[in-house]
């Protein structure tokens, strides 16, 4: 039954994140990822004659400010219930909540609990007839249990029951719940590798924005002050909060215990319930890096890595990006629940897995991208200067970048850093440099309509910020140790760590044939055209071929027409004597690639980095990224 309701549920979600993926990309999925209530204690009063009078008067006299505070705060909570619930269902689902994740998930399950406790004081502190309905509703509730000398209900039959330190110790409770439910969230994560606790400011703000609108729309407003000495016999109920309290009165008591006691059970019963058959983990090898570590029961492959240090490729975490598949050279796995898209059948039968999902079922040996060009260059953070900007294209822009004095970065032709914003969000950009020109970064930027990190370079940037970075990453570069001709292929502004190869491999007098395929829409989009005749000019070994999808009249094109890659197929019919080298936009690689190796392109001899204009993933470029 439970694996019959983790299979609807994964169908579900699977389909809805391919819906969000397909807006938001892989790393900005909500899917995976408000101070209102400061302001409203400051203006809140904590007495049984003064808590109702100050709350209208934050919400009517102060309507453009203190009433939009208390409507966010209420929506905000609401909306906090239906993300844990939904948090909550996802990990269900994908079954996640077994074996080492069992802490993570009874400790959920304690954070779900402390949330109704603090949403359902909140509404006591208003003191309005759904406060004086809430607050006999419970205690009736609570009395049911043995365990009070008298019953809590008389605390509440008279006006004067209740008097001012009883809405300070509310207002007390109101503030320290909360706060130790962010002790409890540091503890819900502790083991869980690299886990996230804030949303991306997108995310954020969106989601902000969102609240406010239905807080202008549809403000909350409090429903006429309680009354002790008349019984309260209609309310409006927020039901994210209150959907059980009918109950109270339709049901026996001792059925509603027994029916909120089997709930809290069955929760926290089911790690056990779905937990793994075998108890000690599994031993994972790692090829060609020769580590070795172990993998708890329920453990995926790329939580193992991350606990031990060991520094495997991910985005997503979630199987959308693709970004952590690897080779599983012995040994069996469960894939786990991916999309389709990540991991195709054909890559499944070569032995391909996507590590954040797949789980072991046996001692395993894996193969993945980190080699021994690139395990001693050290991973650095660095805080550089704009030195230059450059508007090569209308809408490409060459941003030159200097190091602080002394700093030395070390990288491979074709690798990438990553900007990192104010938040912590990432924009990964490729050296369009060559490693041995490395006085300044030069970096390849295209500018997206609304892109965040993009609209600010062309609008705002200027020579002298300051840019924080990471790296350098990826594993795109030119494998020297081969004689193979090279074809490079580059959409757009992925000639980027194109011309980082291009410009090493003239650097070290390489005698390879180079060929370079640079597609663009239009003739303006090869901003850097000049540049690369010239190459063609000096060096013997070199050919460029442009080729453009939207030739116009005005651009008084003379050359190739078409996409690119159907113009190297055009030109060779027989690929298996060459490496290629394909960067550029997600579409173009993946129409490429499969392209290539059907007409005899070794798999091993196709190397592609891929770019979105989502959020930047592990190992792609990004001269094309927001």
């Amino acid at each position: 039954m439970i694996k019959l309701l983790q299979r609807i549920g994964q169908a579900l979600f699977l389909r809805v994140e391919k819906g969000f993926n397909s807006v938001f990309g892989a790393e900005l999925n909500p899917m995976y990822q408000l101070g209102a209530g400061f302001y409203i204690y400051a203006f809140y009063r904590t007495g049984i004659n003064e808590a109702y009078s100050s709350i209208e008067k934050i919400t009517h006299e102060q309507w453009y400010l203190g009433g939009i505070m208390r409507s966010l705060h209420r929506y905000a909570s609401d909306a906090m219930v239906v993300l844990v619930l939904v948090h909550m269902a996802r990990n269900f689902s994908m079954n996640r909540l077994s074996g080492f994740r069992a802490f993570s998930w009874i400790t959920g399950i304690v954070l779900l609990l402390l949330l109704f406790i603090s949403g359902i004081n909140g509404y006591w502190l208003v003191w309005d007839r759904l406060a004086q309905f809430v607050a006999i509703a419970s205690t009736e509730f609570l009395d049911w249990l043995p365990i009070f000398a008298s019953p809590l209900v008389r605390n509440f039959l008279t006006p004067d029951s209740v008097n001012d330190r009883f809405f300070s110790m509310l207002a007390f409770a109101h503030i320290g719940i909360p706060l130790v439910m962010l002790i409890f969230i540091m503890v819900h994560t502790q083991r869980v590798s690299g886990a996230k606790t804030f949303p991306s400011t997108q995310i954020a703000y969106g989601f902000g924005l969102t609240l406010l609108i239905l807080s202008l729309v549809k403000p909350a407003l409090s429903q006429g002050p309680a009354d002790l000495g008349a019984a309260t016999t209609q309310v409006q109920l927020d039901w994210f909060y209150m959907a059980a309290y009918p109950m109270i009165y339709t049901w026996p008591h001792s059925q509603l215990w027994g029916l909120a006691g089997g709930v809290m059970a069955i929760l926290l019963l089911l790690p056990l319930f779905t937990r793994a058959k075998r108890s000690a983990g599994f031993q994972i090898a790692t090829a060609p890096t020769m580590h070795k570590i172990m993998a708890k029961p329920g453990e995926t492959v790329l939580e193992a890595a991350l606990r031990q240090d060991v520094r495997l490729p991910y985005t997503c975490r979630d199987g959308a990006c693709g970004n952590c598949k690897g080779t599983v050279l012995s040994g069996t796995v469960d894939y786990g629940v991916y999309q389709e898209s990540a991991l195709s059948e054909q890559e499944k039968q070569a032995g391909k897995a996507l590590f954040c999902c797949a789980k072991p079922l046996s001692d395993l040996e894996i193969e993945y991208c980190e080699d021994e060009n690139l395990k001693h260059i050290p991973i650095q953070r660095i805080k550089c200067t704009v030195h230059k900007m450059v508007r090569a294209a209308p809408e490409v822009m060459v941003l030159y970048l200097k190091l602080p004095q002394g700093s030395k970065l070390q990288f491979i032709a074709g690798q990438y850093i990553d900007i990192l914003l104010e938040d912590g969000a990432r924009r990964s950009f490729s050296f369009a440099n060559a490693p041995h020109d490395n006085e300044l970064i030069q970096l390849h930027i295209r500018h997206i309509p609304g892109g965040r990190f993009t609209t600010h370079v062309f609008e705002q940037m200027k020579e002298g910020d300051e840019v924080n970075f990471e790296g350098p990453l990826g594993s795109f570069y030119l494998r020297d140790d081969s004689d193979m001709p090279v074809i490079f292929v580059a959409g757009a502004t992925g000639f980027a760590p194109v011309k980082s190869m291009l410009e090493h491999a003239f650097h070290i007098g390489s005698e390879r044939r180079l060929i370079l395929y640079w597609g663009a829409k239009k003739r303006e989009d090869l901003y850097m055209a000049d540049l690369v005749e010239r190459w063609q000019r000096e060096h013997d070994n070199f050919t460029f071929v442009p080729v453009l999808s939207e030739a116009g009249v005005a651009d008084g094109w003379q050359g190739r027409v078409g996409m690119v890659h159907e113009a190297i197929l055009q030109d060779h019919a027989d690929l298996s004597g060459f490496q290629i080298y394909a960067c550029g936009s997600l579409q173009m690689v993946q129409a490429a690639r499969p392209t290539f190796l059907a007409q005899g392109l070794p798999e091993d001899a196709c190397f592609s980095d891929a770019f979105t204009l989502s959020a930047p993933k592990a190992e792609q470029p990004a001269g094309e990224v927001q």
